[in-house]
């Protein structure tokens, strides 16, 4: 993507092109955005199953044309008897294998609950017939999907379950434009257009998911399943020069993204791409990571009143007085992995959706479930296996999570829905898009396409620098590196850095458009 993408009846971007035409054609189908949001979340569990799938979870903000912001957690708990015992000999819990699938899927109770509130009238096998035609028919294989399974394959194909036999169907990694067939993932989503998200919770689907799990010898059981419900927790938000911000409540990392935004607006820094702005950003970005590693996960293991520091202007002035204009505060900290896909559409309407799924790890668990072919999550893996304290192991518990989908409004009337993929680097992606775009004046495809940084590991990496693109004025990484930073030069634009998307829709209906060149993604638009 070279430019901005604008139309007036609707736009979807996705980081698969497939994913943004079906959610596209949803829209010319008379659909609201949120239903082309679901299409395009179904498609993408099938065209980029390296990234997401109805076997993980979902989170999703909703901007109403009635000014409201609504939000949806599909987040799925430990299963309960995901505890010690279940883990002992182990230092903590498995990255991958059965004892890695330890929560439950959330993702499709997401679909039906934005459905059950969005005031569509389409019906459930419209929105899913692309993501079926797809499965059945066959994908072709992407780039970068293709080096992930490469890298990984050794990894997964050792695993329990049907991963080899749907990913490595000639005896290895599928190549870049190879056909991927998912035939079991076709007929499962066929039953969830038959039956409804309830059958994948509490019906025939939902027996064979338990069964499954059970033969591969994951804890997740059937009444798991059926305990299972999304949930409809008020947005967090939080007020900065000209514009409200919003974003997902705990246990997902939702306050760190708000935090570093409203720390840098009280830093008042006036130019773009400059030491100031990058400097200012990462040094946001410290000490919003130092609370939320403190405090942020499950709601009903920690009573810290995150919304309460949001709307403290004097707590967040001495939050931002802690950061030194000149010099790095010293750093690693603790840091975090995650592969994600974040996804966005509007509808002529007014309707915005940010929307965000992952099964974690590429992959997930590498539990791929043989009669229906759902890749199964691994989120439990980032559980600690102590007895309390932040994001401990414990049956029924929601464990912390790395995915938040973003939501702006500006007080001009624009309302800007953004995201990205990358654990760690999440929220530092949503900031760096948002400045420029909202106080630099960068147009939306450039502010997504230029050169990015992250603080942290991510996406397969195990440094904790602050690594950074090319693209920057030579003498910034030289500012950066006197103030006391481990600066990481990688090259040219990496995957490492996220895959990021934006859609702002203007007061006069005008819809703008972006998606990330470092992605397989489109904008799609009428």
């Amino acid at each position: 993507m070279r430019h901005t993408v604008r139309s007036y009846r609707g736009m979807v971007t996705a980081p698969h092109h497939l994913a943004a035409q079906a959610g596209l054609g949803v829209l010319q189908d008379g659909g609201t955005a949120v239903e082309a949001s679901v299409a395009v979340a179904a498609t993408l569990a099938v065209a980029y199953p390296h990234m997401t799938g109805i076997g993980g979870d979902g989170f999703w903000l909703v901007a109403e044309p009635d000014g409201r912001v609504d939000a949806v957690h599909g987040c799925g708990c430990a299963a309960a008897n995901a505890n010690l015992a279940l883990y002992a000999g182990h230092a903590g819990v498995p990255t991958r294998g059965p004892l890695a699938a330890n929560t439950v899927a959330g993702t499709i109770s997401a679909w039906a609950a934005v459905l059950d509130q969005g005031g569509g009238s389409l019906p459930l096998d419209r929105l899913l017939r692309d993501a079926i035609f797809h499965a059945d028919n066959g994908v072709a294989v992407t780039r970068g999907g293709a080096a992930i399974a490469a890298a990984k394959g050794a990894e997964l194909r050792g695993q329990p379950g049907a991963y080899a036999a749907i990913f490595e169907p000639a005896g290895r990694p599928l190549r870049e434009g190879e056909r991927l067939y998912q035939p079991a993932l076709a007929a499962t989503l066929r039953m969830l257009a038959r039956d409804g998200a309830e059958g994948f919770y509490r019906g025939a689907l939902g027996a064979l998911l338990a069964e499954d799990l059970a033969t591969l010898g994951s804890p997740v059981s059937a009444a798991d399943l059926a305990a299972h419900e999304a949930t409809r927790p008020t947005p967090l938000h939080t007020r900065i020069t000209d514009a409200d911000l919003y974003n997902s409540a705990p246990p997902t990392q939702g306050f760190a993204s708000l935090l570093i935004l409203a720390l840098f607006d009280r830093l008042k820094v006036a130019r773009g791409e400059d030491f100031d702005h990058v400097h200012g950003l990462v040094e946001a970005t410290k000490q919003a990571f130092l609370l939320r590693d403190r405090h942020i996960g499950d709601p009903a293991f920690h009573d810290f009143d995150v919304q309460g520091l949001l709307d403290d202007p004097s707590a967040l002035d001495r939050l931002a007085a802690q950061i030194d204009p000149a010099t790095a505060l010293p750093w690693p900290r603790p840091s975090t992995l995650g592969d994600t896909c974040w996804f966005g559409a509007a509808d002529a309407d007014g309707r915005v959706v940010s929307a965000i799924q992952s099964t974690y790890f590429e992959f997930g668990s590498g539990l791929v479930l043989p009669q229906t072919g759902v890749t199964w999550q691994n989120r439990g893996s980032s559980f600690l296996l102590a007895s309390d304290g932040w994001n401990a192991l414990s049956p029924g518990r929601k464990p912390f999570h790395t995915l938040n989908p973003a939501l702006a409004r500006f007080d001009d009337g624009r309302v800007m829905a953004y995201g990205t993929m990358g654990g760690e680097g999440q929220p530092q992606t949503q900031a760096a898009l948002f400045t420029r775009y909202a106080r630099s004046g960068t147009g939306l495809q450039d502010a997504i396409s230029a050169p990015r940084w992250l603080l942290g590991r991510t996406w397969g990496e195990a440094s904790t620098t602050l690594k950074i693109e090319d693209g920057f004025a030579p003498e910034l990484y030289t500012a950066l590196a006197a103030a006391g930073h481990d600066v990481e030069r990688i090259g040219p634009p990496s995957a490492m850095m996220g895959h990021a998307g934006a859609i702002v829709r203007s007061g006069d209906g005008l819809l703008e458009g972006a998606t990330d060149p470092r992605s397989d993604g489109q904008v799609a638009a009428w």
